[in-house]
């Protein structure tokens, strides 16, 4: 009798979850896409597109952050979760595992390429620095410059920086006071990552300490100082810009996107002698730079109407090609056989795997 129900049980539990999610179907005839502000305007670009050249609605696009949007995105299957999440790094291994714990296989698109960049005020004094003084300037904990530091070793303390000419004579005679993303986003990952990281490796004891001691390593290199010189300023990088503007004084950490779409009232600073601009992007020369992403979940393609060619359309010529729609946006675009591998993947479903 109990192996009966157990048999029984099954084929009802598949067929209730079908109709679950035919009903939801039925119910949300839109694509729901969260996550990333950088790569926000251009998901919104392409869905505004979508909506007006197909016969599907204009898909519902919300900026979550990074991080916010996959947390959502592997929360479950079904009509209530979001179909597609941006992100302006890579899926890290512990959030892919909570996707697959929920049974979701994904489908991994690069969009294109970014920059992140520290801007100012047309207005303001230029600022010109060395991933090492980024880090001195933005860590919670530096090395004493009260005491040499020794081959192995740097004494770590709270960070004594105020002014950016604490750090360099050569800097301007102003407080620090840096306008960040905050920790569920993208583009702060990749900002501790390429930035403070690779700035903390300067000082010699720092690669030591990566290879003896990784955790305390991250925990020295990419804890962001909490002091008021770091300010979190959420997600919307629009408003960032008109703060930027009305305080010639402040900082600002996001993507070349916005900086290139926002030229005449911000400038960005000079990176080890490169300034950030589509050219030296494209060209790897300048050091903070990353990919972005958005992640397809299969289990939703075919349920909700015009997944795959909202996929399409993202990933064809006209949209991410090298005069694509998105280029007037700043995106700064794969070469040509990458596009294409990602143009097949979509249109595949191919299967991520980590």
């Amino acid at each position: 009798m109990n192996k009966f129900k157990t048999v029984l049980v099954q084929p009802i539990l598949a067929m209730l979850i079908g109709v679950a999610m035919v009903s939801g179907a039925q119910a949300r005839d839109q694509i729901e896409i969260v996550g990333s502000s950088t790569v926000f305007p251009f998901a919104t670009s392409v869905a505004e597109q979508f909506g007006r050249t197909s016969k599907f609605k204009t898909p519902v696009v919300e900026s979550t952050g990074s991080g916010g949007g996959l947390k959502l995105f592997c929360a479950g299957i079904g009509l209530e979760h979001p179909d597609i999440t941006n992100a302006s790094r890579r899926i890290k291994g512990k959030e892919f595992k909570n996707c697959q714990a929920k049974g979701i296989d994904i489908t991994e698109i690069v969009v294109g390429f970014d920059g992140i960049v520290l801007a100012n005020a047309k207005g303001a004094p230029q600022l010109n620095l060395t991933r090492q003084q980024i880090y001195l300037a933005t860590a919670k904990m530096v090395p004493n410059p009260d005491k040499p530091c020794q081959s192995n070793w740097c004494e770590p303390v709270k960070n004594p920086y105020m002014k950016w000419s604490d750090i360099d004579a050569s800097l301007p005679d102003v407080k620090i006071e840096i306008l960040g993303p905050p920790p569920t986003s993208g583009t702060r990952d990749a900002f501790q990552e390429l930035a403070m990281s690779k700035g903390a490796n300067k000082f010699p004891h720092m690669k030591k300490l990566k290879k003896a001691d990784k955790s305390m390593w991250k925990k020295l290199t990419r804890t962001v100082r909490e002091d008021g010189a770091w300010i979190d300023a959420g997600e919307n990088d629009n408003l960032m810009v008109q703060k930027l503007s009305a305080n010639p004084k402040a900082v600002g950490v996001f993507g070349f996107s916005f900086l290139d779409q926002n030229s005449d009232r911000l400038k960005g600073a000079i990176v080890e002698g490169i300034e950030p601009s589509f050219e030296n992007i494209a060209d790897g020369k300048y050091g903070i730079s990353r990919s972005l992403y958005f992640y397809i979940k299969q289990a939703h393609v075919g349920t909700v109407p015009g997944i795959s060619e909202f996929v399409a359309e993202f990933t064809s010529e006209k949209a991410f090609g090298e005069d694509g729609y998105l280029v007037d946006k700043g995106l700064i675009p794969l070469p040509a056989s990458e596009r294409q591998k990602y143009r097949n993947d979509g249109k595949n479903l191919t299967k991520l795997s980590m």
